[in-house]
C-alpha cells in the first residue's frame, strides 16, 4: 500500500474541487498516456531536491527510501509528477514534499483526500 502525491507547476487553484479537476486534467493529459513528455525543468528540480533528502528507491540499499517506485524522475512528465510513497513513511515523507513544493511555487495535491496540500 502506498500514499500517493501529485505535484504541478502552475497557478494555485481557488479551492480544493478546482484542484481536483485541475488533478484530473492533468493526470490525463499527461500520465494516462502514450506519449512521453520529458519532465520540465522546474519539476526535475523539484524531485532533485527530494533526493537531496531521501535517496531514491534504485539506490536504497538501506530501505531507508520513502519512495515506492523508482527512479522517482520517472514518474514525472511535463509539469507534473504524481508519486508513490511507502505507507510506512507517508507522513514524514508527504509533509516535506508538500512544503518543498510549496517552497518552489508548486502545487502539492493529496489525490486520497481530495485536498491540497498546505
Amino acid at each position: 500500500m502506498s500514499y500517493d502525491l501529485a505535484v504541478w507547476e502552475g497557478e494555485r487553484p481557488a479551492d480544493d474541487k478546482a484542484a481536483g479537476r485541475a488533478f484530473t486534467d492533468l493526470y490525463e493529459r499527461y500520465v494516462d498516456t502514450d506519449e512521453e513528455h520529458p519532465p520540465s525543468e522546474r519539476i526535475a528540480a523539484y524531485l532533485a531536491a527530494l533526493l537531496e533528502r531521501w535517496c531514491d528507491l534504485t539506490e536504497d540499499d538501506e530501505e531507508t527510501s520513502p519512495w515506492s517506485t523508482g527512479p522517482l524522475i520517472g514518474e514525472a512528465s511535463g509539469p507534473f509528477v504524481y508519486f508513490p510513497i511507502r505507507w510506512s513513511m507517508a507522513e514524514e515523507a508527504s509533509a516535506c514534499a508538500a512544503t518543498l513544493a510549496h517552497s518552489m511555487g508548486l502545487i502539492c495535491f493529496d489525490p486520497q483526500e481530495n485536498r491540497i496540500r498546505p
